[in-house]
């Protein structure tokens, strides 16, 4: 994980993060190694898979925004719709200080929270955690011009390793927007929340947003509107691998799938072979082989109910202390507390 502020001092282990190439090039040369291992993992064995944070590189990250606008991506203006009726209520219950978003943006659903701390005169400091360092400078710099007075710090790290880069909690609201804890398997859920618990006070909260389970052609809809930028997004993994490991992808050569596991419930994405090829990875010591109609997955959004989301709870150190839901039950903000 890699600090970034919004002083002079912006620092990591006590240097400055600006003015220190070398660090950068050995962080660049630490993702690049971890980014191998994953590929030579993920793509050595049956089925195939990469991780989805790989998605979000500078492109990614602004196709991503991109599909959030999308008319058939009801989630982000469902969410944002429950938190402009319920943003002032959440910060009334728990009066926090600090505002942390895991997988930042500072968008129009985390100003509402600032903004209701601010006129509560409760807004203190906010960190943003995110593994995109280029989109998390671009973001505290905001929060640093629109909230001059405010503490706002940055966060390069991965939620599911680096977590414990954010510290003690106390007067904290962590926020988990947007459905992403839907891109982990639901076994890996209460570990993650086990996770999230270990940095809460009494008092806190951790605010999650879900994507509910619903009509299968809706949310398969959502993963293939007809604009294309999702398949676009999700061949673009493909893209950084040629970028940072010298591969030689085609990224005309797969086609972008997502379909709904009505066993598993979530929408499983995959990227098809559309033809046979062979692929290097040099910087992964792979030569692959692909037949047309072989897959990679590169994503899982897994839906919830009220139900299904309590039972992971059980035995992670927290509880639910409100639900909150759209009319037609599309989307639901969970606040979690420490049990």
């Amino acid at each position: 994980a890699r600090a970034v502020g919004t002083g002079a001092a912006d620092a990591y282990g006590g240097r400055m993060v600006r003015d220190a190439p070398a660090m950068i090039d050995a962080e660049r040369r630490e993702f690049r190694r971890r980014l191998a291992d994953d590929v030579r993992r993920g793509l050595g064995r049956a089925p195939r898979e990469l991780p989805c944070k790989y998605l979000y590189d500078d492109r990614g990250s602004q196709l991503f925004e991109a599909i959030t606008e999308q008319p058939e991506y009801y989630q982000t203006r469902t969410e944002l719709a429950i938190l402009t009726r319920r943003a002032a209520a959440i910060i009334d219950a728990l009066q926090p200080r600090e505002l942390v978003e895991l997988g930042s943006g500072v968008g129009r659903k985390v100003r509402l929270l600032l903004a209701a701390m601010a006129e509560r005169g409760l807004l203190r400091s906010c960190v943003l955690f995110d593994i995109n360092a280029s989109f998390l400078e671009a973001s505290v710099a905001r929060l640093a011009r629109d909230y001059p007075d405010l503490d706002a710090r940055g966060i390069e790290g991965d939620f599911l390793a680096d977590l414990t880069q954010l510290g003690p909690g106390g007067h904290r609201l962590v926020l988990f927007l947007a459905g992403t804890i839907g891109n982990l398997p639901s076994a890996d859920v209460p570990p993650f929340l086990e996770r999230v618990a270990a940095l809460l006070c009494p008092g806190d909260g951790f605010l999650v947003g879900l994507d509910l389970v619903k009509d299968p052609e809706r949310l398969e809809a959502a993963y293939n509107h007809a604009a294309g930028v999702t398949a676009d997004f999700n061949r673009n993994v493909l893209a950084v691998l040629n970028r940072e490991l010298g591969a030689d992808f085609d990224l005309a050569a797969f086609d972008h799938v997502a379909r709904w596991d009505a066993e598993a419930e979530c929408i499983d994405i995959r990227l098809r072979a559309n033809r046979a090829q062979s692929v290097s990875i040099p910087g992964a010591e792979l030569t692959l082989d692909f037949a047309e109609g072989d897959e990679i997955r590169t994503e899982v959004s897994c839906k919830y109910t009220r139900r299904s989301f309590e039972a992971l709870l059980e035995g992670t150190g927290l509880r639910l202390a409100r639900w909150d839901t759209d009319d037609q039950d599309d989307v639901a903000l969970a606040l979690l507390e420490r049990a």
